[in-house]
C-alpha cells in the first residue's frame, strides 16, 4: 500500500504540542499569521495532559510567592477549565486544550504526527517532513519561521542547530552552584500514579517484575505525610524535632512522587527512553508495594486507580541562542532590556541516579523573580528557528528553574507573538529583537502577559489619555491605578481599582476621553487572585487548597456603557464572566465616555479592576 502524501505552506510552523508549543501556535495565529502545529501525541498539553498528569507549577512556587502566577493564554485556559471542569478531570482538560487549538482561526493542527526530517536552504529551514501514523500520511510542511517546542530540541538537532546537554562547570559562566567539573548528567523522567480510598482495607500483590524497596532504600525519599524532614537540607527525620516540619502537600501518598525518577547521561535521555519507561513502571509498582506492604504508611484502604504509562520528561538538549541565561541572572532578579517572559521557580537540580541514588536533590531558592531575554528564544546559527519550552538557551543551573510548565507557557506565548511579528515586518526572528522589541513587549502586555519591570506604554491605547473616576474607591485601590500600566499587584501597591462593598449596590468606573474617538475595541482586566493556584492536579490536598469555583475576586456580572455627548450609544451586559481579560470588539463606535458597572463577583465584597484599554 502506497503512503499518501500531503504538502502545505504556512507562515509559522510549531513542532511540539505541550503548553509552550500550544501557546506559541495560538499566539502566532491570533496575531494574524497562518500557523501549523505538529504534535506527536494524540492530545496537546505534554506533561499537563492526561497521559502524564503533572500539575502546572511556575514562578509562584506552589503559591508561596504572592501575585506571581502566570497570566496570558495560560490564565485564559486555566480559568476556562476551572469554570467548566470544577473537579479537575485531566481527560476533560485535554479537551479544553484541544478546543483552544481547533477553534483558533488561522491555526491548523496535525496530531499523531512526528517530525522525521528537515529540508535546509543554507542556514534556513525550508520545510519539515512528517509522518501522521493514524492516516498513514507523509506530510511536507514549509514555512518562513519554525518553532522547536519538542522539548528534546529535535527540530533544532535535525537542522544542525548548536546545542548543549548536561551541566556546565562553575567556571564557564561563573555560577556559584555549578559543579567544579562539567558533566553530561541529565535530570530524569518520572511516572505519576493516583490512588483512591475504597473505604475498606485493600490488599496489594506486587507483580514479580516490580522492584522492591526497603525503608533504607527510600530513606531520603519522603513518601508519606506522616514523615517529618529537616527544613534546612530536606533530609528525612525519624521523629519531630527542632528545625523540622511536616511534609508539604505534594508528598501526598495518593498522587505519586516526583522522585520516582530514572536519570541518564547525554543522549541516553532520548535514545534509551523506552528502557527508561520500563524501569519507571517497575519503580512505580515497587514503591506502591513498599507503601502497602513494608511498614505502616497510612494507605491500608487505598487502591491504585491510575498509573501513568508515558513518562514526563525533565531534561535533554538545550539549543543555543544569542544569549545563555545563567544562575547569576536568576539570583540577581535581572531585568533585561529585551525581556519577554519571567520565572521564579527555584533552581531545582535533581540528583544523578534518581530513585536509586543515595544523594538528595538540591534546590537553590531565592526571593523574587527574574526575566528571560528574547535572545534566549531563537537559535544562534539557524536563522529562522525559534525555541519554546525547556529547550531554550540556558545553562543547566538556569534551566533547572526555567523548565517548569508555567514558565515554558509564557515563553511560548512570547515566541509565537514574535514569530508573527517577523512575518508582519518581513524580517528575521533576530531582527524582531533588534528592531521591534518594544512592539513585541507591548503586544505581550496588551495580551495580559506580565514582564517584571515593564508597563503599558502603548501609544495606540486611548485610555491612557482619559480622565478616570469612580463612584466609590478604597484608599488602597484608587480608580487612577487602572491607568498606571501594571495589571497585577506588586510590592509597590495594589495597582487596581477597589470599590466599596457591592452589597450597597453596583460600583461604576468611568473613563472620559478628551475628545470624541472612534473605538474598535475595549479591553478590561479583572482580578483573578494571582496568589492562589487554579491548576488541575492529581494531588487531592493541592485541590483542597483551591476554591472549587472561579476565584472569588473575579467579576462575574458587569455592564459596559459607551456614551456620546452624554447619551448611551451602546450598552453591553455581561453575565457569568469567567475570564480575567475581557476583550469587547466594537464596530467603529463614536464615543467620548465609557462606564464599567460591576454588579457581582464570585464571592469577594468589592469590584477589582486592574486595567482598561481603549483602541
Amino acid at each position: 500500500m502506497a503512503v499518501r502524501k500531503l504538502t502545505a505552506n504556512f507562515d509559522v510552523i510549531v513542532a511540539g504540542g505541550g503548553l509552550a508549543g500550544l501557546f506559541a501556535a495560538v499566539a502566532a495565529a491570533r496575531q494574524g499569521a497562518k500557523v501549523a502545529i505538529v504534535q506527536s501525541r494524540s492530545m496537546f498539553g505534554g506533561n499537563a495532559s492526561s497521559e502524564i498528569r503533572m500539575h502546572i507549577v511556575g514562578a509562584d512556587c506552589h503559591a508561596s510567592k504572592d501575585n506571581m502566577r502566570e497570566t496570558g493564554l495560560l490564565e485564559e485556559l486555566l480559568l476556562k477549565n476551572k469554570q467548566r471542569n470544577p473537579y479537575a478531570s485531566f481527560p476533560v482538560f485535554d479537551t479544553m486544550m484541544w478546543e483552544m487549538a481547533y477553534k483558533q482561526e488561522h491555526l491548523t493542527s496535525y496530531l499523531n504526527t512526528t517530525v522525521q526530517d528537515v529540508v535546509m536552504d543554507g542556514k534556513n529551514i525550508r520545510s519539515i517532513i512528517c509522518y501522521q501514523a493514524t492516516t498513514e500520511t507523509e506530510i511536507h510542511l514549509s514555512a518562513e519561521v519554525f518553532v522547536d517546542a519538542t522539548g528534546h530540541g529535535t527540530l533544532g538537532v535535525l537542522s544542525g542547530a548548536k546545542y548543549r546537554i548536561g551541566t556546565e562547570s562553575k567556571y564557564e559562566f561563573s555560577e556559584p552552584s555549578a559543579p567544579e567539573v562539567s558533566n553530561d548528567h541529565c535530570m530524569g523522567d518520572s511516572l505519576l500514579f493516583s490512588a483512591r480510598d475504597r473505604g475498606e482495607p485493600v490488599k496489594f500483590i506486587a507483580p514479580d517484575w516490580a522492584y522492591h524497596f526497603s525503608e533504607e532504600d527510600l530513606a531520603i525519599r519522603p513518601h508519606t505525610s506522616r514523615m517529618v524532614f529537616n527544613a534546612s537540607d530536606g533530609s528525612v527525620l525519624s521523629e519531630k524535632a527542632e528545625g523540622s516540619r511536616q511534609l508539604p502537600d505534594y508528598y501526598d501518598s495518593t498522587s505519586g512522587y516526583w522522585w520516582i525518577e530514572v536519570t541518564g547521561h547525554g543522549d541516553e535521555m532520548t535514545r534509551d527512553s523506552e528502557l527508561i519507561r520500563d524501569k519507571l513502571i517497575r519503580c512505580v509498582y515497587g514503591v506502591w508495594d513498599h507503601l502497602k506492604n513494608v511498614g505502616d504508611h497510612g494507605v491500608e484502604n487505598y487502591d491504585l486507580d491510575w498509573v501513568g504509562i508515558v513518562p514526563g520528561h525533565r531534561e535533554s538538549r538545550r539549543l543555543d541562542g544569542d544569549y545563555v541565561l545563567t544562575e547569576n541572572d536568576i539570583l540577581a532578579n535581572r531585568v533585561f532590556p529585551d525581556a519577554v517572559a519571567y520565572g521564579g521557580w527555584p533552581m531545582d537540580v535533581h540528583c544523578d541516579g534518581g530513585i536509586f541514588s543515595k544523594q538528595p536533590s538540591v534546590a537553590v531558592s531565592y526571593e523574587g523573580s527574574y526575566t528571560i531575554p528574547y535572545r534566549c528564544f531563537y537559535s544562534k546559527n539557524i536563522s529562522n528557528l525559534m525555541m519554546a519550552g525547556r529547550d531554550i538557551s540556558t545553562s543547566k543551573m538556569a534551566f533547572s528553574s526555567t523548565r517548569v510548565m508555567g514558565t515554558c507557557a509564557v515563553g511560548g506565548q512570547a515566541v509565537g507573538t514574535a514569530a508573527a511579528l517577523a512575518i508582519k515586518h518581513g524580517c528575521t526572528v533576530a531582527e524582531v529583537g533588534s528592531e521591534h522589541i518594544k512592539e513585541l513587549q507591548q503586544t505581550l502586555l496588551k495580551n495580559d502577559c506580565f514582564i517584571p519591570g515593564f508597563r503599558n506604554e502603548d501609544p495606540l491605547d486611548l485610555a491612557r489619555t482619559a480622565s478616570i473616576s469612580a463612584d466609590s474607591e478604597t484608599e488602597a485601590g484608587k480608580a487612577v491605578n487602572v491607568l498606571n500600566g501594571i495589571s497585577r499587584s506588586t510590592e509597590e501597591g495594589s495597582n487596581c481599582w477597589i470599590s466599596n462593598p457591592l452589597q450597597n449596590g453596583p460600583a461604576t468606573l468611568t473613563l472620559k476621553l478628551p475628545q470624541e474617538e472612534t473605538l474598535s475595541e475595549l479591553r478590561v482586566t479583572f482580578d483573578s487572585n494571582l496568589s492562589k493556584s487554579i491548576m488541575p492536579s492529581i494531588t487531592r490536598k493541592a485541590l483542597e487548597h483551591q476554591v472549587k469555583t472561579l476565584p472569588l475576586e473575579l467579576v462575574k456580572d458587569y455592564d459596559v456603557q459607551f456614551l456620546r455627548q452624554g447619551e448611551i450609544a451602546l450598552e453591553k451586559n455581561i453575565r457569568g464572566n469567567g475570564q480575567r481579560l475581557n476583550v469587547h470588539k466594537l464596530d467603529n463606535l463614536l464615543c467620548d465616555e465609557v462606564r464599567i458597572i460591576v454588579r457581582e463577583t464570585y464571592g469577594h465584597e468589592s469590584a477589582r479592576v486592574y486595567e482598561v484599554r481603549l483602541y
